[in-house]
């Protein structure tokens, strides 16, 4: 239960977690080096002061204890004021008043115990009633001794010394820290921008090249050797496939050809179903392994690529509800994920009675979902649909559901926009397709 709460506490990014382990110790030494001087140093040095003011207090009373007499005390006072910086006047046939004093401020206990060691007479210690003094009254036999001290007398500049050289030194390391760490993540984060935009399909910069830390240039070198061998590989299979694609056509096309010619002919409309099909599955395999191909992404408005692909479901005979939250535009490859949304909607109206098509942004991400109140498909095979070639109707007869790949490539396209697509239960009881593309 605790080991989370203390994980909340802690920063998330690397930059913080790097501040908090260089701060951590220095606010630690701070700490202990304050414990010391206010042990050792503060408490010697207060004392200190404190025990010479009781001693040029005890020196005036005795000076009054040995010289009696009005015009005695007038050259006491006097070279109390000159000489020791003390304002004194007596107060007499006066009796001290009030019980003992309530220490209010740090420098009062030791001046306390000093005047209790050096003078031994009943005294009391005002440190309120005048600003920038310490006023100490003491019972004498005459009357009452008021002598009054200025406060910097107790104090040290050390103190003052201390905590602003403390403060600014640590003010001044945090500073040259933050600027060291923020140029130390820079790099990780450029890295880390690089590799999500190119796991969502977008170029990335130009410019991007590897620096900062050694780690994180062998990180960056070893991104861009990947990044190259993915793109070499995509180019070499787009060529392979076009080369491909344009020899199987060559022979299909004289097929239909020669089966034109021979119309009428007994088999030929068996054979040219055949050769349909054949086309049908061409098509399908074809794009199932040209995938996103060279299209580059850009910024695309959602409302319309998905208004137009509704139409041409309604051109089908879909009966298709259509319901956009908003404008929404983002980076797409507008004809791979129009192919995507048509296999989605092509498979539900091929299986439901009405189709219902719905986007909106949800958090960091937008969300389309595709919702018939067909048959659905059983939650144990949900996952299953997505493999290349696995169809629930074991036929391959392509007007009872294709060749198998339809959501095969539906997914494929969208995971190279960097997002997912689940299937689910819709709430009409049939099947919810749902694709979540980030921003």
């Amino acid at each position: 239960m605790t080991e989370p709460f203390v994980k909340s506490l802690l920063p998330k990014s690397l930059l913080g977690r790097a501040l908090l382990i260089i701060v951590t110790p220095l606010v630690l030494l701070q700490v202990v080096s304050a414990f010391v001087f206010y042990e050792s140093h503060w408490d010697k040095v207060s004392l200190r002061l404190a025990r010479g003011l009781a001693g040029d207090i005890a020196a005036v009373t005795d000076l009054m204890r040995r010289y009696p007499g009005a015009e005695n005390r007038a050259w006491i006072f006097e070279l109390a004021a000159n000489e020791l910086g003390l304002e004194a006047s007596l107060r007499k046939e006066k009796i001290l008043s009030g019980g003992p004093s309530e220490f209010g401020q740090t420098f009062e206990i030791p001046l306390s115990k000093a005047l209790r060691e050096a003078v031994r007479k009943p005294f009391r210690i005002d440190t309120k009633s005048r600003h920038r003094r310490v006023v100490v009254t003491i019972q004498l036999s005459g009357g009452v001794l008021e002598i009054a001290v200025p406060r910097k007398r107790l104090f040290s500049s050390t103190t003052y010394i201390f905590v602003l050289w403390m403060v600014g030194t640590s003010l001044i390391l945090f500073g040259v820290a933050v600027v060291f760490m923020r140029n130390q993540v820079k790099p990780i984060r450029r890295l880390a921008q690089a590799a999500d935009d190119f796991g969502k399909g977008r170029d990335v910069p130009a410019n991007f090249k590897p620096e900062g830390a050694t780690e994180v240039r062998k990180a960056a070198s070893a991104f861009i050797a990947m990044r190259d061998r993915i793109k070499r590989q995509i180019d070499e299979r787009t060529e392979m496939l076009a080369g491909v694609s344009h020899d199987l056509r060559t022979p299909l096309t004289r097929m239909k050809l020669q089966i034109a010619m021979e119309a009428g002919t007994e088999g030929m409309a068996e054979l040219k179903e055949d050769v349909s099909e054949m086309e049908h599955m061409l098509e399908g395999y074809l794009a199932f392994a040209r995938g996103e191909g060279a299209e580059k992404p850009c910024p695309t408005n959602l409302n319309v690529l998905l208004e137009e692909v509704a139409s041409q479901a309604r051109r089908k005979g879909g009966a298709l509800d259509l319901h956009c939250e908003g404008t929404l535009i983002l980076p797409l490859r507008p004809h791979a994920f129009k192919r995507c949304v048509t296999n989605l909607l092509d498979n539900a109206i091929r299986y439901a009675d009405h189709v219902g098509l719905r986007a909106g942004r949800r958090g960091q991400a937008i969300e389309i979902t595709i919702d018939d109140d067909g048959p659905g498909i059983p939650k144990d095979s949900r996952e299953d649909v997505f493999k290349p070639f696995f169809r629930l109707e074991g036929s391959r007869n392509p007007e009872t559901g294709g060749v198998g790949l339809g959501l095969t490539i539906a997914r494929d396209l969208v995971r190279g926009h960097g997002g997912d697509l689940e299937l689910g239960a819709a709430p009409s009881g049939g099947l919810r397709a749902r694709i979540r593309l980030p921003i």
